[in-house]
């Protein structure tokens, strides 16, 4: 998408360098474009096959000249040796019979159809591939828009179905699976940006994160997919130890960040097997709860659930490994503090933990700790929601406020589990400086960044630090073997 022949031709070596097959040449990107000689250096110099589009500003694009001179420039793409060009099905027709009997032998026509407004039921999806179909289109291209994740299964079942080779793209955040899982369907190419700041549609991955991060080449249609659900999700750090994981043990699956709106319709809709289950985040914890055919006891009894299961038989289970992984990373912070070696009893026993938020995380805490002999401290921002945690933990209600002044021994233990300090907010705190002096060991949940406030006050206070990986570490273990059924 560079603006210089220059420039693309930088590109095309960076787009080699990250692994891409083919590279896509928008001509309509180019400032002062001389079709005989920019396409000749281009296609030339190119380091790998081209795929040549010239996007009109109808098809959303920024070419807004003579068509005739459009058509022209793919036309003499297709003799200088690119290997693809696309066109739009408006004009495909009239373009396709312009150079019948004159394609080269591996030169192939890309048919495309966007819709930047929604994605159509699968009947009208259907008509459309028949119309690209019927134009001559070598490879048929739909992208649409994604108002819900949900909508991506309309483009993977044309694409499963379909005759002909296609690329199926649905744009948007919500529609980011439909980059990823596009081999898994049978999807004939699928895009990838050089860099976050050069996408050429909304919600579409950097070539580096679908070879690196989603490991793309390893996608199969026999593939299983797991993932997690929240809103907003795309900072999860989750799909980077899962499919790592997945990798380093030579298991056919992929972990994917999944947008999701409506938690109900999002399970209703994506029950195969192959689809094997989720993490969860804020804020479907508790609504997914309602979703469940088991729920794990320990789960249960907290309120909410953070990782769910595909059973063979499709029943889905849920689990709560948030309080396996926060208690056992306090539990390591507290035995090195005081030089105690991993033993039978909880060196939280006995202990005061003041938990800040009475949110999913916060009830993993509040359980977990009161499971582990701790006397229980919730405080949030609504006192109701404390009281009612409180109650079930044994323990003792407050507002976030009076935090601040709570201090009826030393050596206490803090634990955050409220979005205060959370990226882009990363100046805040849920908690004064001056009132860490009275705790031993201070825990954030939030992991971006690592080092909150909280933490770097707590540190210069003298208290034990345990951050939020920790935790997202240990209970992304637990959630791996319940996924996998593989001991740790």
């Amino acid at each position: 998408m560079g603006t210089t022949v220059d420039q693309m031709l930088i590109e095309m070596r960076k787009a080699k360098e990250i692994g891409a097959d083919v590279v896509e040449v928008r001509l309509d990107c180019l400032r002062n474009f001389s079709p005989q000689q920019d396409l000749e250096i281009l296609i030339k110099r190119s380091p790998l096959p081209t795929l040549v589009t010239y996007r009109p500003v109808w098809e959303g694009g920024q070419y807004e000249g003579d068509e005739n001179k459009r058509q022209d420039a793919l036309r003499l793409a297709m003799q200088l040796g690119a290997s693809y060009v696309d066109v739009e099905l408006e004009v495909a027709h009239d373009f396709n019979n312009s150079i019948n009997g004159k394609k080269p032998e591996n030169f192939k026509v890309i048919v495309s159809s966007h819709n930047f407004h929604n994605t159509p039921s699968d009947e009208a999806i259907g008509n459309l591939v028949a119309r690209i179909q019927a134009t001559g289109a070598d490879i048929v291209k739909i992208a649409t828009t994604a108002l819900d994740i949900t909508d991506c299964v309309r483009i993977f079942r044309i694409m499963v179905n379909s005759q002909i080779p296609t690329i199926g793209i649905v744009t948007g955040e919500r529609g980011l699976i439909s980059w990823l899982l596009s081999p898994k369907f049978g999807g004939y190419l699928t895009y990838g940006a050089l860099e976050a700041g050069a996408i050429s549609a909304p919600g579409q991955p950097t070539a580096k994160d679908l070879l690196d991060l989603y490991n793309f080449r390893l996608i199969r249609p026999d593939t299983k997919f797991y993932g997690i659900i929240g809103k907003p999700v795309g900072h999860s750090k989750s799909p980077l130890l899962f499919n790592a994981a997945f990798k380093s043990v030579g298991i056919n699956a992929v972990y994917l960040h999944f947008l999701v709106d409506d938690v109900k319709m999002f399970f209703d809709t994506y029950s195969t097997p192959d689809f094997g289950g989720t993490s969860c985040t804020i804020p479907h914890k508790e609504v997914a709860l309602k979703c469940m055919d088991e729920i794990d006891p320990v789960a249960k009894k907290i309120g909410a659930i953070n990782n769910i299961c595909r059973r063979p038989d499709g029943k889905l289970t849920a689990f709560n490994t948030d309080y396996i992984g926060a208690i056992s990373a306090i539990e390591d912070g507290l035995r090195e503090l005081n030089g105690v070696r991993p033993g039978s009893s909880s060196p939280l026993a006995g202990k005061l933990l003041v938990v800040l938020g009475a949110g999913g995380a916060g009830k993993s805490l509040a359980y977990g700790g009161a499971q582990k002999g701790a006397r229980v401290v919730v405080a949030n921002r609504t006192i109701e929601r404390a009281k009612e945690l409180a109650d079930k933990v044994g323990g003792k209600a407050m507002t976030l406020e009076e935090v601040e002044h709570f201090h009826p021994e030393e050596g206490m233990v803090l634990a955050n589990t409220t979005s205060v300090g959370m990226k882009p907010h990363i100046d805040a705190t849920p908690i004064p400086k001056h009132a860490l002096k009275h705790y031993c060991l201070v825990f954030d949940a939030i992991y971006t960044p690592k080092d909150t406030r909280l933490l770097r006050e707590a540190r210069e206070t003298g208290a034990v630090i345990v951050y939020g990986t920790e935790m997202l570490i240990r209970q992304g273990f637990e959630q791996y073997k319940n996924f996998t059924g593989l001991p740790g």
